[in-house]
């Protein structure tokens, strides 16, 4: 299946793939003229309309990222780069008469414009259109409409919603628990406290894991006759002594959307609404038809006119709450699910302001409503990533602990500058409800993982090439530390290396967008060696597939996974695939190939597209074709074959070129596995500085060559 290209998830960077068509008529640019004409058409027969706005800005965000993705194109010629930078400020050229004409749109040609739903559904479209690979996130499903307006202008209400609400007329608000107001007197009504919070879930650990007190089950049985774990029976026991906000941040693999619909059942918190990624959406109206049979799931699909208005679950995904945010605010929900939490994490990003509204509108009608954030991998860069959950959850407000907690922190009876605040805070905020289980500690039936590293070299031209590139990376690197260090004036000298400088020279490189004109960039770099790494990859997947049994092969890159599957057609190997650009039900036809048919022995899966949402424990053995730039992306795609039901040891086959960055970068990303084990589990390692791996990479870097 031929892909025309993809993007770099950590920093929104394409590469664009090989050309076959003529160069004047294939890719962005020629979608971008086309559009920007017709804005600037429109502008000169008056002020701009908000579709053409949202056109104008969709347009000047593409024309950034491909100027910059141009410039750092390694397989361009000199002449093919700048002949595509000179059309490119054609469209520029454009955007600014535009504007000109029409001044109100200036605003939007800044980098910090707010960026609408509209337009991000704009710019998806012309992705579309130019043949680029989207993110799951970003994907936009065919049989969905698309229409580029603003938000009002794209909010619908199902015409079966419209039937419930004729039917059932009367749904007063329930303000019988009203929020509980804060005790007094206030030690600490002067303190700023949302910092010493954070900084409580890593220094505040004292050896203990990040779990509320769970009340002892009584029954292991679902009221529809399946049978649960005991940590499950655990959390489902909490929510009918009463207990309605939860953070579950069980380890993936160990049922959280199980838990999470048997909870809302004893909690009797229907109808329920859950929020999920696009990808995982028809999985878990399965789970619902397994978990709560009695209480039948809706999923919505675009404007959602095939919507059951009458169910008790309601499962929409994030992109399209902008459509259903108004209705879903007054349907009279008793709970609501995020999965996969950590996509709130951003808290000016539209899918986390929708979230919260609807959070908000739900605590205004009911009381004590359920509220559920599921996430394997709360933390990501930072412990601040948990400032959006606990907002959903209604522990804290924009500003300052909500009435409970702020109640709980004054019963303490200390400060942010006394000894042992940061113990009692954060048992505090633990009891609220986050809940966090790891497999080893409750799942004794799931066989140990382990992560094994198989360094490859990388031979002949593209070997010595890669290791050229970064040898001249090295070099530019080190040149710019001694410039910045001979341009100082004023300060005494430095003894030794200046690590300072060090990060401080690895930054500029990375935010410098002319750096890599004239060479390579860690990106770039680390592409390369992933095309380089393929067959060895599928090679070894191979193997493995045929003495071990099924393999799930992870890559990021679509070319990586095409030259992938063209190793195992070679070897008359059959293979399914999860991508980006698959519809529900061809992601849903492929994972069912794989698990049901015997001959089906290598699932080929992106490591953005299928790091959530799929259970493929009827394989033991993970290839990792390239790295993540994190350890929970890499953590969630393992966790795809680690989890509940799984009869064998797993092992993740990580394939790492030698004598590259790649070494480096594997080590990164292990090491920031610590802050989670910190935070959650209670680990006393030393927390790791959470910064960016790329920043961390780039220093590396530098410093191996500085120390020599």
């Amino acid at each position: 299946m031929a892909r025309s290209g993809t993007r770099r998830a950590a920093g929104g960077t394409r590469t664009a793939a090989r050309r076959t068509r003529p160069l004047d008529n294939d890719g962005l640019i020629p979608v971008l003229a086309r559009a920007v004409r017709e804005v600037e058409a429109a502008a000169q027969r008056g002020p701009l309309k908000a579709t053409n706005r949202t056109k104008f800005q969709a347009v000047a965000l593409l024309m950034r990222e491909e100027r910059a993705r141009v410039k750092t194109d390694t397989t361009l010629t000199d002449s093919q780069r700048a002949e595509q930078l000179k059309r490119l400020d054609g469209v520029a050229t454009i955007l600014a008469k535009t504007a000109a004409r029409d001044t109100s749109v200036i605003q939007l040609l800044t980098e910090e414009a707010q960026v609408s739903e509209a337009t991000r559904t704009v710019k998806r479209d012309m992705m579309i259109d130019a043949g680029l690979e989207l993110q799951p996130e970003d994907l936009v499903i065919a049989t969905e409409p698309t229409a580029a307006v603003e938000t009002p202008e794209r909010s619908v209400v199902p015409q079966s919603v419209v039937r419930r609400q004729l039917a059932n007329p009367f749904l007063p608000p329930d303000f019988a628990l009203a929020d509980q107001p804060v005790a007094h007197p206030r030690r600490l009504a002067n303190w700023e406290l949302f910092g010493p919070l954070f900084k409580s879930f890593e220094y505040g650990a004292g050896g203990g894991a990040a779990s509320m007190p769970l009340p002892e089950p009584t029954t292991l049985q679902t009221p529809a006759g399946a049978s649960l774990m005991k940590h499950q029976a655990e959390l489902v026991a909490s929510a009918a002594q009463g207990h309605r906000t939860f953070l579950l941040a069980d380890e993936p693999g160990l049922g959280k959307t199980a838990q999470s619909l048997i909870a809302a059942d004893a909690a009797k918190a229907f109808p329920l609404l859950v929020v999920v990624p696009n990808v995982v959406k028809t999985n878990w109206a399965r789970e619902a038809e397994r978990w709560v049979p009695n209480h039948r799931a809706t999923v919505i699909h675009g404007d959602g006119q095939d919507l059951d208005g009458f169910a008790d679950i309601i499962i929409v995904n994030y992109e399209i709450l902008d459509r259903h945010v108004g209705w879903l605010g007054t349907f009279g929900f008793k709970g609501m699910v995020v999965d996969e939490a950590h996509f709130i994490k951003n808290k000016d990003s539209q899918r986390s302001k929708f979230v919260l509204q609807l959070a908000e509108k739900i605590r205004e009608r009911t009381a004590n409503p359920l509220l559920m954030a599921l996430t394997g991998t709360p933390l990501i860069n930072s412990v601040e990533d948990f400032r959006t959950i606990w907002e959903f959850l209604g522990w804290i407000d924009d500003k300052k602990p909500r009435a409970q907690l702020m109640n709980e922190l004054e019963e303490i009876g200390l400060t942010p500058a006394d000894q042992g605040f940061f113990s009692e805070a954060r048992k505090a905020v633990i009891d609220l409800g986050i809940v966090r289980r790891r497999k080893v500690d409750v799942a004794a039936d799931i066989p140990a993982r382990r992560i094994a590293d198989i360094p490859v070299e990388l031979d002949g031209d593209e070997g010595r090439s890669i290791r050229d590139a970064e040898r001249e990376l090295t070099a530019k690197l080190v040149k710019r530390y001694h410039q910045a260090l001979a341009a100082r004036t004023g300060q005494a000298p430095v003894e030794g290396i200046d690590e300072k400088l060090v990060r401080q020279v690895a930054r500029w490189e990375l935010e410098d967008q002319d750096a890599s004109s004239t060479g390579e960039n860690v990106f770039s770099m680390v592409r390369r060696i992933g095309r380089a790494k393929a067959q060895l990859a599928a090679d070894y997947a191979a193997q493995l597939a045929s003495n071990v049994g099924k393999v799930v092969f992870f890559a990021k890159h679509l070319d990586v996974m095409d030259q992938a599957e063209e190793v195992f057609a070679r070897r008359h190997l059959r293979t399914a695939t999860i991508r980006g650009d698959q519809t529900p039900a061809q992601r849903t036809a492929e994972i069912d190939s794989f698990v049901n048919d015997p001959d089906v022995a290598v699932i080929v899966c992106s490591l953005t597209a299928a790091g959530v949402g799929l259970n493929l424990q009827v394989a033991s053995n993970v290839v990792l074709a390239e790295l993540s730039w994190t350890s929970a992306e890499q953590t969630q795609a393992i966790d795809r074959v680690h989890r509940i039901g799984q009869e064998e040891p797993v092992t993740a086959w990580r394939i790492i070129a030698a004598q590259t960055i790649d070494t480096k970068i594997a080590e990164l990303i292990d090491s920031k596995a610590g802050l989670a084990a910190r935070a959650l589990d209670g680990s006393d390692e030393e927390v790791v500085d959470s910064g960016d791996i790329q920043l961390d990479a780039m220093a590396a870097l530098l410093l191996d060559a500085l120390s020599r």
